[in-house]
């Protein structure tokens, strides 16, 4: 049996993954979501000195206190930055690594610098004015592919800004990351900012998925993430 790091991206919580973890853990697997320094029930962590570094450590920290072998690292989202820094880190630890709608990032890369123009344009005035030079306000859920009444009254409260640095701090990798297997799944039922990224992927030789839902997966469609993922670890 396998053992799933989920990692949340930008504005969630190890939360999000309540739909997914029960049907991995149903098949045998261990499952950890962390929720990332400055965000969610640890928003009160929040402050300009939090970045991409800083997430990168919460993950390597939390596989390493639990001295976790054989791991699957699946990164939703900004998440991707935070996959490819802790396989870099810490690759022994590791089995595969799965980026879900998500940066596929290289040595340098800033997340910010991995959006497209209009969107990463977005995201500078948001953080300008109301996220105080240094939290990136909350994104539209309907821009992100959620409009069932339901999911959206469940995500809504829960999501809070997201520390600035973890978009604009570039990765440092040594190439050891490339050691870990990966795979890529892209969803495709919305704006598919992240289709570059799963066109990169299969560049680089990756074996990619498609989920027919929009960005958040794991809420909009649970159950077909949960078996995709254990098909990945079965292969």
């Amino acid at each position: 049996m396998s053992t799933f790091v989920l990692v949340h991206g930008a504005w969630h919580g190890g939360w999000v993954w309540q739909r997914v973890a029960p049907v991995l853990r149903a098949a045998g697997h261990e499952v950890h979501a962390p929720t990332l320094t400055g965000v969610s029930d640890r928003a009160h962590l929040a402050g300009p000195a939090v970045g991409l570094s800083t997430h990168i450590q919460d993950v390597a920290a939390l596989i390493e206190a639990y001295d976790l072998d054989d791991v699957v690292l699946v990164g939703h989202s900004y998440a991707g930055q935070v996959v490819t820094g802790v396989a870099d880190r810490i690759p022994h630890r590791l089995t595969g690594r799965v980026y879900l709608d998500a940066f596929v990032g290289r040595d340098g890369d800033a997340a910010i610098d991995l959006l497209p123009e209009t969107v990463a344009g977005h995201y500078r005035e948001s953080v300008a004015d109301p996220g105080f030079g240094w939290l990136i306000p909350v994104r539209s859920l309907t821009v992100l592919g959620v409009t069932d009444e339901a999911d959206l009254d469940w995500l809504a409260p829960r999501l809070t800004p997201h520390p600035w640095l973890s978009y604009t701090e570039p990765l440092r990798l040594t190439g050891a990351c490339e050691q870990v297997p990966a795979t890529y799944v892209e969803c495709t039922d919305w704006m598919r900012v992240f289709q570059p990224h799963a066109e990169k992927a299969a560049d680089l030789g990756w074996p990619v998925h498609h989920i027919a839902t929009g960005h958040e997966a794991m809420v909009t469609a649970p159950k077909e993430l949960a078996e995709l993922l254990l098909t990945i670890v079965a292969s």
